[in-house]
């Protein structure tokens, strides 16, 4: 229990520097705070599962810096590119697309998105992480369990919540369906934009939402 609770504080911290970093870029971008991410709470946790994959996958005591970076951005590339495609899958829209990039990949992935991820995986996995570790240890068993089990909870909650409005979103593009995707695009839109704050965050965290285009069976 007690290595589960400091891998899963490390876990949400990650998630939750991925989620400042994500915050960061579009307030230099947009000039404005963004809520970025498919949660409501302040968590990417596509950078957290990126990172722990790193630490599991390389292991510890790696010398070779070039290796941690390469394989950082081959790890991070692929859960990123799964990820866009699960969830397209799954909700039948596209959350980003780097489709006007140079060097991407169906738009899911691009070289200008893979070098950060190697730069930032290297970082964390020689600098960062060894200080967090410190830290967490730093924090007495029984309480690090108590914080990362109460954690856990508003996580999974805010988990089944996020599902549930975009089950809803889904619901709606089935409904408006129409033979231009750009037409069902612009009826979601105004659907999100006159419903609560959490369907109109779906829309500001991804401005590159699009629908897939749908076919009658």
């Amino acid at each position: 229990m007690e290595q589960f609770a400091t891998y899963f504080l490390l876990f949400i911290g990650y998630s939750f520097l991925g989620w400042l970093l994500e915050v960061t870029c579009k307030l230099i971008q947009y000039k404005r705070f963004i809520n970025r991410g498919f949660l409501i709470g302040p968590v990417c946790p596509i950078y957290g599962y990126g990172v722990m994959g790193i630490l599991f996958l390389i292991g510890e005591g790696a010398t070779d810096v070039l290796g941690v970076f390469l394989k950082s951005i081959l790890i991070c590339s692929i859960l990123e590119y799964f990820t866009s495609y699960f969830m397209e899958k799954l909700f039948k829209a596209r959350w980003w697309d780097y489709s006007q990039k140079k060097f991407n990949i169906n738009g899911r992935i691009c070289l200008e998105t893979m070098l950060p991820f190697g730069i930032l995986g290297t970082f964390i996995y020689y600098i960062l992480n060894p200080l967090l570790i410190k830290l967490i240890v730093l924090i007495p068993t029984t309480i690090r369990i108590v914080i990362a089990i109460i954690i856990l909870v508003i996580y999974i909650t805010d988990t089944v919540v996020s599902f549930n409005v975009m089950n809803k979103i889904k619901n709606q593009i089935k409904k408006q369906y129409k033979d231009s995707t750009e037409i069902i695009h612009k009826q979601i839109t105004h659907w999100l934009e006159k419903n609560t704050f959490l369907f109109r965050h779906i829309k500001e965290a991804y401005p590159k939402f699009r629908i897939i285009h749908l076919r009658k069976k």
